[in-house]
């Protein structure tokens, strides 16, 4: 399972006429199948067919993958008087204020509280400020599943049936996707390998 955190504004106005799988993590597709491919996800392609590949496993509904957000409705934040559905501290200001952990707990609850057996691995898209957000999702989590939380490593845990793992937002602006996945070539690339860590001792379980 991939978890974006929220739809975007322009996702959900465009739900009313135009099918999911064309909506889903527009305009990042292939930095979402970049990601996939760090944590052994998917295997390395160029470019162009990753894109098509990405394509095809969001349009496949009974396939290996299911792509959701973890709020199931839009969040916005204003900045400077204008309402953004982006923005540095989106993750971690909405989980970590009382009405957004109001809302957030519920979706978690009935979405997330009764996963299919089969369901492994939930890929969660975004780390936050710090590690904010990953700290904020881990107690929605066990709340929506009461049992025994362990942490895996700094970017993931697991109840022993569910695996957690944040990675990078595929909408990250800058250098900080490329930071993330080269590996040992920046502080922020031992976060990609600890995610490929987390996810390669669930896959070989």
């Amino acid at each position: 399972m991939v978890l974006g955190f929220s739809k975007g504004p322009a996702q959900a106005g465009s739900l009313a006429s135009t099918p999911h799988e064309a909506i889903a993590f527009k305009g990042g597709r292939l930095a979402l199948g970049k990601i996939l491919v760090h944590v052994g996800l998917l295997p390395p392609e160029s470019d162009i067919s990753l894109k098509q590949t990405v394509d095809r496993i969001i349009a496949d509904k009974v396939g290996r993958f299911h792509f959701g957000s973890l709020i199931r409705c839009t969040v916005e934040q204003k900045i400077r008087g204008a309402w953004t559905g982006t923005g540095g501290g989106m993750l971690d200001k909405f989980v970590g204020s009382s009405f957004g952990a109001e809302v957030a707990s519920r979706c978690a609850a009935t979405f997330l509280g009764n996963l299919p057996q089969s369901t492994k691995i939930v890929l969660m898209l975004g780390m936050g400020a710090g590690g904010n957000y990953i700290t904020a999702a881990r107690k929605l989590f066990a709340g929506a599943r009461p049992g025994k939380w362990a942490t895996v490593n700094e970017v993931s845990y697991s109840d022993g049936g569910v695996t957690v793992v944040h990675v990078e937002h595929f909408k990250s602006q800058g250098a900080l996707i490329p930071n993330w996945l080269s590996g040992d070539g920046h502080p922020r690339g031992k976060l990609g390998l600890a995610a490929r860590a987390a996810v390669a001792e669930v896959l070989k379980a």
